[in-house]
């Protein structure tokens, strides 16, 4: 798979002679947006819920943002192989921090409804569908290969750095001032960081082929689909994302302002979710399994414990650790499986093949949010928890029982000067 090597820049210690002008870029950038989106979850349910809103209502407008970007992400992969990544990363940020001003606004009159909820929402849905492809493509050819685990280590480190200061001031501000801010804090996070991604350098990334959109979507998904345990590993997403995403954006909330406390709570049991993938990252840094999914599934068993954790109604600071937890295994699972995609697919097809993989995980967000308040009423708040908690047990289980899943193999170039060792097995 080609390569593109570090941009020269200034001088740096060795051991970070691998991060490019690029990837240093990106890097501060999705920090500096993280810190917004941290907080606008809980802002977004907050207005919800102090307006006299349901949970049922939360779940729609969750839903209404996650809709465009299932529905788009495909598209998004395909531009991002065709055009400049960078100026549809800057063009897409754009969008959100305007449509994000514009519900700030709304909120902060008193004026919001729920039809502008569910309007702006589903713009800034729209506006990660166009990014976020462009983004996993842009990072992926920002460091070359032998230095992929390290680069995404420290990456998601920042990346989840920012959601632990995004969610507990977003909680903070929430409960002090009211949600208004923290939905117009996160369009100037947006704005900021659509102003340092315009001075990303274009990357001198393979020519897409001259057969036209359509073309490309065919062979993106030939590409995915020809990969057993990428679609496989997609397939058990598309259910624990839209579980962990009703208990994030509409139980949890609902639980926090039934007997937490509000959100205030809830944004230190967020806060705790990123300190659980900061301090993992550390070790991924220098931790290089050598099964890449079979290790990554482990921290996926971890998904479910904030909703065994809220199931059993535990005092705050048990749920705190087990948000902590939680978020352990999503690094485990996040570094192991981007190094995995940087090993396995040709950057020529990456976002596409992104798309493809995000547009599945996501499939089924939209439908659980939006069931997510009727599930309550009908099962209990509780009952809702414990079937969220007890699929993603059993998802996790389930995908062990795929051979490509148990033997995918980091390479040896993988953070390591030696030439590959051993192909990847195919059974």
């Amino acid at each position: 798979m080609p390569t593109i090597p570090p941009h020269p820049g200034p001088p740096y210690p060795r051991r970070f002679a691998w991060a490019s002008r690029n990837f240093r870029i990106q890097t501060a950038a999705t920090v500096i947006s993280g810190l917004g989106n941290a907080g606008a979850p809980i802002a977004t349910a907050f207005a919800v819920l102090d307006d006299g809103g349901s949970t049922t209502e939360v779940g729609y407008v969750t839903a209404a943002r996650l809709l465009p970007t299932v529905l788009l992400l495909v598209l998004g992969g395909a531009l991002a192989d065709r055009m400049p990544r960078h100026r549809i990363m800057v063009a897409a940020n754009l969008f959100s921090g305007a449509s994000q001003a514009v519900l700030a606004a709304l909120v902060l009159a008193g004026h919001a409804q729920l039809w502008h909820l569910l309007l702006l929402s589903a713009a800034g849905g729209a506006g990660y569908a166009l990014y976020s492809p462009a983004s996993g493509g842009m990072i992926m050819q920002a460091v070359p290969e032998e230095h992929a685990a390290r680069a995404f280590s420290v990456f998601r480190m920042g990346q989840n750095a920012s959601q632990i200061g995004g969610a507990a001031l977003g909680g903070a501000l929430t409960a002090a001032f009211g949600p208004g801010w923290v939905l117009a804090l996160d369009a100037l996070c947006f704005l900021i960081a659509a102003g340092l991604r315009f001075f990303l350098e274009p990357e001198t990334a393979p020519a897409p082929s001259g057969g036209g959109m359509l073309r490309d979507l065919r062979e993106g998904w030939r590409e995915f689909a020809a990969r057993r345990w990428l679609w496989v590993v997609v397939l058990q997403f598309s259910v624990l994302v839209a579980c962990i995403g009703a208990v994030e954006s509409v139980y949890g909330p609902a639980v926090a302002k039934e007997r937490l406390g509000g959100a205030g709570a809830w944004g230190v049991a967020m806060a705790a979710y990123g300190v659980g993938l900061v301090v993992t990252g550390l070790l991924m840094a220098r931790w290089r399994p050598r099964r890449l999914l079979l290790v990554g599934n482990w921290g996926v068993f971890l998904f479910g414990v904030p909703a065994l954790a809220l199931a059993a109604a535990v005092p705050l600071p048990l749920l705190i650790a087990a948000m902590f937890l939680s978020g352990a295994g999503v690094t485990v699972f996040g570094v192991n499986w981007m190094v995995a995609l940087r090993q396995e697919i040709p950057a020529e097809m990456f976002s596409r093949v992104a798309a493809y993989d995000e547009l599945g995980s996501y499939s089924l967000a939209p439908i659980g949010t939006a069931l997510a308040g009727p599930a309550a009423v009908a099962l209990g708040l509780s009952g809702a928890l414990w079937t969220c908690a007890v699929a993603c047990l059993v998802l996790s289980a389930a995908v062990l029982l795929d051979p490509q899943v148990r033997r995918l193999s980091r390479r040896s170039t993988t953070d390591a000067p030696e030439p590959a060792a051993e192909p990847v097995p195919t059974s």
